[in-house]
């Protein structure tokens, strides 16, 4: 009962079982159809009872059930997980997979403005919205560059343009 998910930048996620992956051949096996424009962003294990958070550039995240996207062979494309904004620039920043749900979102912005949210804090939806406003985008903070999963145990390394390092407990 174990898939891997994969996530693109124009929004299309696709579940595939791993058994799919058990036959490798010598020159390699295909696992997604990409279109030209697209970019494969992420691929996560899962167990089919995880929750699935996807955000874009432009601040949303969408929150739904990981069994809300069928099994799909290694050779198609997908569904779309996520609605872009229409602006042109939006894309798919980061995708997580979470089964316990004790654990809080860390989202940080392009000019460094980070903001931790309860997962509780996303509704959840079906995939293929524009989902909810995690962080405004303003000219002050800058466009949404990732999205993780953290909690109490984890620190954060922040690396500047100047070469300074620091680094916080989360």
């Amino acid at each position: 009962n174990n898939f891997i998910l994969f996530a693109t930048k124009k929004g299309i996620i696709k579940k595939t079982a791993l058994e799919a992956y058990s036959r490798p051949r010598q020159k390699g096996i295909i696992a997604i159809n990409i279109t030209e424009d697209d970019q494969l962003l992420e691929a996560v294990l899962t167990n089919d009872s995880s929750e699935v958070i996807i955000a874009t550039k432009s601040g949303q995240a969408i929150r739904f059930s990981e069994n809300r996207v069928r099994s799909m062979g290694r050779n198609s494309t997908g569904v779309r997980g996520v609605r872009l904004s229409e602006e042109g620039d939006d894309e798919v920043v980061g995708m997580v997979c979470m089964s316990d749900l004790s654990s809080t979102i860390l989202v940080v912005s392009e000019k460094g403005y980070g903001k931790r949210s309860l997962i509780e804090d996303y509704r959840v939806t079906n995939r293929g919205g524009k989902g909810v406003r995690t962080l405004s985008v303003t000219e002050k903070t800058g466009k949404l560059v990732a999205i993780l999963n953290v909690d109490d145990t984890h620190d954060l390394m922040i690396i500047t343009k100047m070469g300074i390092l620091i680094r916080i407990s989360v």
